[in-house]
């Protein structure tokens, strides 16, 4: 008797094992949320623009265009106005098993000239202007009770004190850089400026605690007048949701895939005229990708498939001297909406295109990673290894 028991209970937990399985393999993708700050804390304020209500608004409005796809959860860390702790977000997304997690945010700068669009991943850095702003999201842990039993003595005014348990930083690393790099290649498709000269780490506390590929998007300067004023329009937020989604959209399809039933959000609505010039040049064309969005490629990538590293996005044009590029050559540009992509190096070898991405990384360029074209055109890394 004893032995038909346990035979059942061994077949039962096979059933649900490969129950999970399946439900795992065939689950939609999930995507979590984060509407910065909130309730009692407004985040930055300026102008009469205040942050919290700015960030739950494009939330929900990304949050709106995704739930068109059948193939898309989307998990809120807020819906409304409420003050939901940093750990806590983190702790939404790790519940639900998803496999993003995005942290929206205003900017704000005493600077009121000040203006452009960050992404930042999770990671350290020797960067003053980077710990400033991790510094001033992670202070939002002193409105918490017992905010240093909570988060084992993290000083929010020193975010290097983060560096003792970053275990799960790197795991994850490579496709938080890949989906951030999608958002900011999405914001200057629409004319919006890149700060910075692409990707960025920082140690976020809500980004630390998310077990996924997370990234957390400054939008625009609320302190500047005239960006303020977009961030707090309803055409401006319609705008920067259409460029989240999209990117996120883009991100499923690499690693993830689609189905060719799926819905796709169409292309964001351009507030301003994009710079005609660059494409009368012969050496630039424009080939639509699979979201409605501009894509600029340079002809050179003629062969079957060819890999390339991107380091960074940026609306500074700069000359192509090493000299500009921590000492690395053949560095190519690309125009992109208001900004420019610089990549370095090219080779149909895969194997090769790592070790020019391992050059570029010991160089500085720590948030560099490898993109892909078939014929001239952009495609998926995945598709390319295949």
């Amino acid at each position: 008797m004893f032995v038909i028991n346990k035979t059942k209970v061994v077949l039962s937990f096979i059933l649900l094992f490969f129950a999970f399985t399946n439900y795992s393999q065939s689950g939609n993708f999930k995507v979590t949320l984060d509407a910065g700050h909130g309730a009692h804390d407004f985040g930055a304020s300026y102008n009469g623009h205040v942050e919290k209500n700015i960030n739950l608004a494009v939330a929900l409005k990304v949050g709106k265009l995704l739930e068109q796809n059948p193939k898309i959860a989307v998990i809120y860390t807020r819906k409304t106005d409420v003050f939901i702790d940093l750990v806590e977000r983190a702790n939404i997304a790790n519940r639900a098993n998803a496999n993003i997690f995005v942290s929206i945010h205003c900017n704000a700068n005493r600077n009121t000239v000040a203006d452009g669009t960050e992404t930042y991943v999770m990671g350290m850095t020797k960067v003053a202007s980077n710990l400033e702003a991790a510094k001033r999201e992670n202070s939002v842990i002193t409105l918490e009770k017992d905010y240093k039993r909570k988060y084992e003595g993290f000083d929010p005014n020193s975010p290097e004190t983060m560096i003792g348990f970053t275990l799960m930083q790197e795991e994850y690393l490579d496709n938080s850089i890949s989906l951030a790099s999608k958002i900011e290649e999405e914001f200057a498709a629409i004319g919006k400026k890149i700060r910075g000269g692409g990707v960025k780490q920082a140690p976020y506390m809500v980004l630390h605690k998310a077990y996924m590929p997370r990234v957390l998007i400054e939008m625009g300067f609320i302190s500047n007048y005239t960006e303020g004023n977009i961030l707090d329009s309803e055409e401006g937020q319609n705008e920067i949701a259409r460029a989240i989604a999209n990117a996120i959209l883009s991100y499923k399809k690499e690693y993830f895939g689609t189905g060719e039933s799926e819905p796709e959000v169409k292309p964001a609505q351009r507030m301003h005229e994009r710079n005609t010039e660059t494409s009368k040049t012969n050496s630039v064309k424009s080939d639509s990708d699979s979201l409605g969005t501009k894509v600029s490629v340079s002809n050179k990538a003629n062969s079957d498939v060819v890999f390339k590293v991107q380091l960074a996005v940026s609306s500074r044009k700069l000359e192509l001297h090493p000299k500009n590029f921590k000492g690395l050559k053949n560095v190519n540009m690309e125009p992109l909406g208001k900004s420019y992509k610089y990549t370095y190096g090219e080779t149909a070898d895969y194997e090769d295109s790592k070790k020019l991405l391992e050059e570029a990384k010991s160089k500085g360029y720590t948030s560099a990673f490898l993109i892909a074209y078939k014929n001239g055109t952009k495609i998926d890394i995945q598709d390319a290894i295949k």
